[in-house]
């Protein structure tokens, strides 16, 4: 089958659930999960149940799918997502973007958990992505072009829509939730960046690290979504000061003390995006 077969066959699965497509799309991180407890209607979809949608495998991604509405505006919430370091391919990766974009989704909102390279972040620290630089060693695009999904060759200029990054501050100012602004570097993983590698990184231009992210918001651009992220400071990345042995175990602590933050910051968010859809 062809890709875009595979993501009708998905999508006609879905419609079982759910006459009517999202408007937006909700990528929760590692340990990020209880905004779902605020949608209203909802319908949960494990992922085994939808055809050719992956699996999670890493902890802290539960591995299902939500569909409901929040104020009026419908969501599709990925409670956890699949990484390239799990061993799938970055088209496997970017599988549900797909299919939700087929469905009519808008606008791709990303959340994760990520080492902070600045090193004015502290742990626990919110920060909107205002770019991103790409070091899997790869791209989601590549191989045939579906040019019925979009153009061969996407405008990265601006990956993350700079009304949103506004809506996503006043958001922050209704709530008190510290917001920084950064750029986020996307190493394959699974193993964590090395001192030197942090180094470059910094070199570059980047402000935050992590394994994930970017696969998405490149297909969410090629298919003309609007795109905002969030990253998470779950610990200093390596070499960026005094720490013990970098853990997954860590990351998830430390996620989970600052996830308090996201839910209501979510829910200013969304209000604010029935404005400017």
């Amino acid at each position: 089958m062809t890709p875009r077969e595979k993501v009708l066959e998905a999508l006609e699965s879905l419609r079982r659930h759910r006459t009517s497509g999202p408007e937006a799309i909700l990528v929760l991180g590692s340990g990020l999960g209880g905004f779902v407890d605020s949608l209203q209607r909802p319908q949960c979809v494990p992922y085994e149940d939808i055809p050719w949608w992956p699996r999670s495998t890493a902890p802290g991604h539960q591995g299902k799918l939500l569909l409901g509405e929040f104020e009026g505006l419908r969501l599709a919430v990925l409670q956890g997502r699949v990484h390239y370091y799990e061993g799938y391919s970055l088209e496997e990766v970017t599988f549900p973007i797909r299919v939700l974009g087929e469905w009519g989704a808008r606008v791709l909102f990303a959340t994760n958990a990520a080492g902070g390279i600045d090193p004015t972040y502290p742990a626990g620290q919110w920060v909107t992505l205002e770019d991103h630089i790409n070091l899997l060693g790869t791209n989601p695009l590549i191989g045939p072009n579906e040019d019925a999904w979009g153009p061969r060759f996407p405008d990265m200029t601006e990956a993350y829509d700079r009304e949103l990054l506004s809506v996503l501050q006043k958001a922050s100012e209704q709530t008190g939730v510290s917001l920084r602004r950064g750029v986020y570097v996307a190493f394959p993983g699974p193993s964590f960046e090395t001192p030197a590698e942090i180094r470059m990184a910094r070199t570059l231009g980047a402000s935050l690290v992590g394994m994930s992210t970017v696969p998405e918001v490149i297909v969410a651009r090629h298919m003309g979504m609007r795109v905002c992220a969030l990253s998470c400071v779950a610990n200093p990345a390596a070499g960026m000061g005094d720490q013990k042995p970098l853990s997954h175990e860590e990351v998830l602590e430390e996620v989970g003390r600052a996830s308090g933050q996201l839910e209501p910051l979510l829910k200013a968010f969304f209000r604010e995006l029935r404005h400017v859809l």
